[in-house]
């Protein structure tokens, strides 16, 4: 349960598991205890993250997933919760793309589907999550790690759909957390309690992943997935009464970045 340190027993979907950070995360959590439901729309990858899970002795299943399409989100969702019932209380966002281009030449289709993958598809599918976890038993608190992006926070040349999806999905956060954290929920015994779930975020700057290979950062001025990772399995281990709604986390070295 949250704050024991452990995540035995409790099952987390991450998405974006086939690579990346999502990779990462699924390593973390499972090593931390958790069975690991990874969840992309690439299948071979999302084989080759189970495989490492596996290998270390962890506990994992491949769940196909579709970010950006509602149907996709609702069944993997209800499909969760019927194998795993209250078990299922973690939901890490991780899934992510990067299309680049100047306001002069950005591709209509390219923008869209960032904004779709990296803020639309998260929002809904946190929601379709939080509609489950309202109904945990006192004393159990589900979470929901959103993985942002420093991105969301700075501004530069050639990444105006990252850059703007990240920004809308970093306010669209703030929004969840304020929403839940005075939202009550109440019991059959006429009382109020917290809503049973915290949203928390994790606002990384530059990783050395495959999304970051087009932009041509020396890997050394990068952070590896597993730093990020480390975090969000922190922030799905504070005890309850904890809330961290922002976490921002960068490189010692800081990278010459155009954003």
């Amino acid at each position: 349960m949250a704050g024991s340190g452990t995540m035995a027993g409790r099952v987390a979907l991450v998405t974006g598991g086939a690579s990346g950070l999502g990779r990462a995360t699924c390593v973390a959590l499972a090593e931390a205890g958790a069975h690991v439901a990874i969840a992309d729309i690439d299948a071979a990858g999302s084989e080759g993250t189970h495989k490492l899970v596996a290998d270390a002795g962890g506990s994992a299943e491949v769940v196909p997933l579709d970010v950006t399409d509602d149907a996709s989100r609702r069944e993997v969702v209800a499909r969760l919760f019927d194998a795993h019932g209250d078990a299922f209380d973690v939901l890490v966002n991780v899934a992510g793309i990067d299309r680049p281009g100047y306001v002069t030449d950005i591709d209509l289709t390219d923008y869209r589907r960032v904004q779709a993958v990296n803020c639309e598809g998260p929002v809904f599918l946190t929601s379709e999550f939080t509609k489950r976890v309202q109904h945990l038993p006192e004393g159990r608190t589900a979470d929901v790690v959103h993985v942002v992006s420093l991105s969301a926070i700075t501004s530069g040349s050639g990444a105006i759909a990252y850059n703007g999806s990240k920004a809308g999905f970093l306010n669209a956060t703030r929004c969840i957390q304020r929403e839940l954290r005075e939202k009550a929920v109440r019991g059959g015994d006429g009382t109020e309690r917290p809503f049973p779930c915290r949203v928390q975020a994790v606002i990384p700057a530059a990783m050395d992943t495959p999304m970051m290979e087009q932009w041509g950062i020396p890997a050394h001025l990068m952070m590896p997935p597993s730093a990020v990772a480390e975090m969000v399995r922190y922030l799905v281990t504070l005890h309850p009464s904890a809330f961290v709604p922002e976490m921002q986390i960068v490189p010692r070295l800081e990278p010459n970045f155009p954003r």
